[in-house]
């Protein structure tokens, strides 16, 4: 078997995998104590040599000096997103007369890494109102409360336009 060194490329991933386990234990043990950060360090760096061919989840993102801007500015909309349909489902229950018209509907997508569809359809389904069924290559298929005769060019704009438009950004650099 040969096993070649990693190239420039895969150690970047590598390091972002390693400081991306690194951050989540520090802040799943909300301590910074020499303690807490050196046994991170023996977990993550475990973790780097167990999983090396699966490296970094985000492989497709190229790290930019704007990319915290743009995951701070997805998770803003998201929230945004997600207390507006509360609302708009909790109008619906409270309403005296049922206003629903539930289905399926079939969006699509311009995003090309699976872990960015990934994200949208976990995205489009924690927001109430939707739920993200099924997804076949560059289609996904949304259970929606009030579907009204609604193309694909149109559900795509109102359930998912808003959150790819981060995630392409996110995902060219």
């Amino acid at each position: 078997m040969n096993i070649a060194a990693p190239d420039r490329r895969e150690k970047k991933h590598l390091v972002a995998f390693w400081l991306s386990m690194m951050l989540v234990w520090v802040l799943l043990n909300a301590s910074l104590s020499w303690q807490v950060v050196l046994a991170g360090a023996i977990v993550a760096t475990l973790l780097v040599f167990i999983f090396p061919a699966h490296g970094f989840l985000f492989a497709g993102t190229r790290f930019t000096p704007q990319t915290p801007l743009l995951v701070l500015g997805y998770l803003w909309l998201f929230t945004r997103e997600l207390v507006k349909s509360n609302l708009d489902v909790a109008r619906r229950v409270i309403a005296p007369e049922v206003r629903i018209n539930p289905g399926i509907v079939e969006i699509k997508t311009r995003l090309q890494h699976p872990t960015y569809r990934l994200i949208l359809a976990n995205s489009i389904t924690l927001t109430p109102g939707t739920l993200t069924v099924d997804m076949i290559e560059d289609s996904l298929f949304i259970h929606w409360i009030d579907v009204t005769g609604k193309d694909v060019e149109s559900a795509t704009r109102e359930i998912s336009a808003r959150f790819e438009h981060y995630l392409i950004q996110l995902s060219q650099g």
